[in-house]
């Protein structure tokens, strides 16, 4: 054990890890994200909190039953470093790890602790070939692991592949992916509570998309978890 430790002080010596989102030097308990920039995580707390401004994004749109987000979302900051990190700089670890620390306080609230199954938000197989995996995926298995929920990946899938929603405004995000989620079967999700997974909610669209196909089976309810709002 005291072996090991030493080969991983000598390693961090010449490889430091440091906190994806401010740079500083993690120290050996740490992982990923320092003890400050954790403390001080923009969170919203809405996993508490009916009729959240998370909720508010579906009103009239799609009937979820409880949606949060665990922080707050803001370009150049710190924290969006996370998202940047996990999303294009292949550290899938980091999407583990929050949706590990989310998933506790999910566990704790009675407006997600009684889903049945998680589902991340899927990407279009050419998409996902290119990138390696998917984010999503990632924080869904934290959250799961957490809350000791399963997770499919199956299926769900992005039967249509769409340009990057980037940049488009909030009509042209919707229109984007109107209609492009399938099922490729019904069994495991009719008559469950979903948990749908993603990273950042903006305009809520690609979410709606996947919650209004979820819906059309009988008995089934969706709530939504991201890790940031922006």
């Amino acid at each position: 054990m005291q072996m090991m430790r030493l080969i991983e002080d000598f390693i961090n010596l010449f490889y430091p890890k440091l906190c994806a989102a401010c740079g500083a030097h993690l120290l050996q308990q740490e992982k990923f994200i320092c003890t400050q920039c954790l403390y001080n995580l923009p969170k919203t707390s809405y996993h508490r909190i009916n009729g959240n401004l998370v909720e508010q994004v579906f009103w009239g749109r799609a009937e979820i039953t409880a949606a949060t987000a665990y922080f707050f979302f803001e370009k150049e900051s710190r924290y969006a470093k996370i998202i940047h990190q996990l999303k294009y700089c292949g550290m899938k670890e980091i999407g583990i790890e929050m949706g590990k620390i989310f998933g506790a306080e999910l566990k704790e609230s009675s407006r997600f602790n009684k889903v049945d199954l998680i589902i991340p938000v899927p990407l279009h197989w050419k998409k996902q070939k290119k990138r390696g995996y998917n984010q999503s995926e990632f924080i869904a298995l934290g959250i799961a692991e957490s809350m000791g929920k399963p997770i499919d990946t199956n299926t769900l899938y992005r039967a249509v592949e769409t340009e990057t929603q980037t940049r488009k405004s909030r009509y042209e995000r919707w229109e984007n992916v109107e209609n492009i989620f399938r099922l490729r079967s019904a069994d495991k999700i009719t008559g469950k509570h979903i948990l749908m997974v993603d990273d950042v909610i903006t305009t809520g669209a690609t979410l709606e998309s996947c919650a209004t196909t979820l819906l059309k089976e009988k008995n089934t309810k969706v709530s939504v978890a991201t890790l940031a709002m922006a």
